[in-house]
């Protein structure tokens, strides 16, 4: 009995420690492509600023990218609430 739950144990840290890492995995993955669309919208918007003479092509290069960053942010910085009404009365 007492080597089966020695085991048991063992086998919930290893579980454990296997997500812990999977965690941190997803989390450098994230960080990964974040940083390489960053880099990709950076070189496009580099590209068009330097050789682009139109302005409304510039414009929408800049301002297209501002406009999805602004509704991430709003969206992920919005605390949303559900309001329950209580009904008294009722029992």
């Amino acid at each position: 009995m007492v080597l089966f739950m020695v085991w048991r144990a063992g086998a919930r840290r290893a579980k454990a420690a296997a997500e812990r890492a999977r965690s941190g995995a997803r989390f450098v993955s994230l960080a990964g492509r974040v940083l390489f669309n960053a880099a990709l919208i950076v070189a496009v918007q580099w590209v068009v600023i330097a050789y682009a003479k139109d302005r409304w092509l510039l414009l929408a290069v800049l301002g297209l990218p501002a406009l999805f960053a602004a509704y991430a942010l709003t969206k992920a910085l919005t605390v949303t609430t559900v309001d329950t009404s209580t009904r008294r009365g009722r029992r």
